[in-house]
């Protein structure tokens, strides 16, 4: 189709084509008449048609010359309803899609929408913003007023809806999607049920194609009643994944359930009139209907959304439940966290010495870089499997607990002030973990580089003294950015717990190592029972610290490989680093030197903090569809909250909101047995 100039008269194109009896087939009027409407006055245009008969008579049936024998039901059935039942394989088709459009059968009305409208959500939004009389007039004018009624479209409507029925009804017969709805094992399923009556009616269309359906009619509210029931047992199927897990595909199979048994739901609305005007209103809301799922076919936003929400919502309910041992409310519990946080530092001061002695080991990059990781890694899975703690591994799991409890109805409207006070046990909590892990890293790895400088006689910081202390200094480094980098990983490593921890319940790892007949012949059914409880336990945060040390270990000479300047700072490595700085310089240093150093230390903290925590709560948001429109007094609040109490976020004071807090902490926060 040639292009045609945007700024051509709407009068001028209806006298170019249909001053005459315009028999073509071509859609090139069309398209250039729907162009010139839209920078026009809708009533302007709507006068000339009504002015010029002829012209009307000649484009009314120039209209239904074009549209005759033209097929509808794969915009009812197939736009803007997932194709695939996985992920990445839909990405990548509507991604193909949008640079590459599929070529279509040229006798459907699909083919039509793609050839006339170059743009259908402009186009969309434009008939959308038009009175509603002046569409009603144009309607009337081109003779389309009643077509919802015509034999044929109803036939269309009830061809597409079955089709829709026997696809929902293969799908949600699947044995992994059954067993996301257990209550549904001892009751007739709604999906044959409402497959059988959607064919009852097209039965009863072929023998009377008169057939009219209103909104008292028996058959229509059956079919209403089925559709609210598969309805609900998707719903039940997504709250269920809290105790049952969720795969990805799974997760795109209950979305295209749900899309289509609403498709259904709007299809069947089409045939029910109850007033001559609903003849008028359906036949506008099908033409409406078309447009819309056809302009929203291939939105990839709207793919990422759907598919992601719920798999983050899981996530961030598993890392919720790890978050909630990390807020602190007791002073015992205040001290246990330094003492825990006291061992993360001693283990990661002997971690800063490994890595620097790893440093003068010859060999490739890549050599280093997983000389650095197992380095990492080793210790982080260590610090976790003997109960210690990383500061900065806390804000991921915090923030969804937080983002948790808000999310749960009406903790976002009551009272801010007892939030507030959550948010202060969440950040002394936070303190004095940061505080145990440098206080203890920092001297950690001086007695061991002095032991070594005694062992061996000689100082082994020397050599790296410049370049630890240079990287302590934001005006010379990007010491800010590395941190940045580090908290981004924090992140990542949260998601990564949360990932096992559902694909755990969802494949019944533990259940399946407990009821393993090898396991339990070789070692006995306690030691199975065992390795199954230790397994749910411990396994999400064996694989997320791993990682995370992955993460760490590698980032630097992969950017040096790469000739990029990345690296990762780390509060508590930086702390150790900065020991082993003084010392290969023998404590002889300046005075700017030392000042900014020590800034540093804490200033890599706050990074490490605010990103992770950040981009844990965008997500933990995210999933349970929260904006912070929403939390906005909330945050007010917290500010107020920490005008007149300060200490209360740096030291555990007694207060009155205690256990209201405590309460809402556990109202909100289910044990492990409660979910699984």
């Amino acid at each position: 189709m040639k292009l045609f100039n945007s700024s051509t008269s709407f009068e001028s194109v209806l006298k170019k084509y249909f001053s005459f009896k315009n028999q073509t087939h071509s859609l090139e009027p069309f398209s250039e008449f729907l162009e010139s409407v839209k920078s026009a006055d809708f009533t302007d245009v709507l006068n000339f048609l009504r002015n010029n008969p002829q012209v009307a008579e000649n484009f009314r049936k120039y209209i239904h010359n074009i549209f005759r024998d033209k097929t509808f039901n794969l915009s009812l059935t197939e736009a803007n309803i997932l194709s695939e039942n996985a992920f990445v394989p839909e990405l990548k088709k509507r991604i193909l899609n949008k640079i590459l459009p599929p070529v279509v059968n040229e006798q459907t009305i699909w083919y039509m929408i793609d050839n006339v409208s170059f743009t259908p959500k402009k186009d969309l939004k434009f008939l959308q913003n038009l009175p509603e009389n002046e569409i009603d007039e144009l309607f009337i004018i081109l003779d389309i007023s009643d077509f919802i009624i015509k034999p044929e479209v109803k036939k269309e409507l009830l061809f597409s809806m079955n089709i829709l029925s026997w696809r929902v009804t293969g799908s949600a017969m699947e044995v992994e999607v059954v067993r996301m709805a257990p209550q549904y094992r001892n009751f007739d399923n709604p999906f044959l049920a409402l497959q059988n009556e959607l064919e009852e009616l097209a039965e009863e269309f072929e023998k009377n194609p008169g057939l009219q359906l209103h909104s008292k009619d028996s058959r229509y509210k059956q079919i209403k009643i089925y559709i609210e029931q598969c309805l609900e047992f998707v719903n039940i199927s997504f709250k269920n994944s809290s105790k049952y897990g969720i795969s990805g595909k799974i997760n795109q199979s209950l979305l295209k359930i749900r899309q289509q048994v609403q498709r259904i739901y709007e299809t069947v609305q089409l045939l029910v009139i109850d007033e001559e005007r609903d003849v008028l209103i359906n036949s506008k809301q099908l033409v409406f209907n078309i447009l819309s799922y056809k302009s929203h076919r291939n939105n990839i936003s709207e793919l990422i959304n759907d598919s992601t929400r719920l798999i983050s919502h899981l996530i961030t309910n598993h890392t919720a439940e790890t978050g909630a041992h990390y807020i602190t409310s007791t002073r015992k519990e205040y001290m246990t966290m330094f003492y825990k946080a006291s061992g993360g530092g001693i283990i990661v001061g002997a971690l800063c010495v490994l890595k620097m002695l790893y440093g003068y080991v010859p060999g490739s990059d890549f050599s280093h870089a997983f000389l650095y990781s197992m380095n990492y890694a080793m210790g982080f899975v260590m610090i976790y499997l003997m109960g210690f703690t990383l500061a900065t591994k806390q804000p991921a799991m915090t923030a969804a607990t937080m983002t948790k409890v808000l999310s749960e109805e009406g903790n976002i409207k009551s009272d801010s002030k007892e939030f507030a006070h959550l948010v202060s046990k969440l950040f002394r909590s936070q303190f004095i973990a940061f505080v145990g892990n440098v206080l203890l890293s920092f001297p950690i790895a001086l007695i061991i580089i002095y032991g070594l400088d005694v062992f061996f006689s000689q100082n082994l910081a020397v050599e790296r003294s410049d370049k630890l202390l240079k990287d302590l200094d934001p005006f010379k480094s990007k010491a800010i950015l590395h941190a940045c980098i580090a908290g981004f990983y924090l992140f990542i490593s949260g998601i990564i717990s949360g990932n096992i921890g559902n694909n755990s319940v969802f494949y019944q790892i533990p259940e399946r190592i407990s009821k393993n007949l090898s396991i339990r012949r070789l070692f006995g059914k306690n030691f199975a029972k065992a390795l199954s409880k230790y397994y749910a336990k411990n396994w999400p945060g064996i694989v997320s610290n791993f990682w995370f040390g992955v993460f760490l270990g590698a980032t630097a000479p992969v950017g040096l490989f790469l000739g990029l300047d990345l690296d990762i700072r780390h509060i508590t490595f930086a702390a150790g680093n900065f020991a082993l700085g003084l010392y290969g310089k023998d404590f002889t240093i300046d005075s700017y030197t030392f000042w900014i150093s020590l800034i540093t230390v804490f200033l890599i903290g706050f990074f490490n903090f605010a990103v992770s925590f950040s981009l844990s709560m965008f997500l933990a948001f995210r999933s349970r569809k929260l904006n912070f429109g929403q939390v906005s007094e909330i945050y007010k609040g917290i500010f107020k909250y920490f005008l007149k109490n300060p200490l209360r976020f740096f030291i555990p004071l007694r207060s009155g909101l205690d256990k209201k807090t405590d309460d809402l902490m556990n109202s909100t926060i289910p044990t492990k047995s409660e979910d699984h």
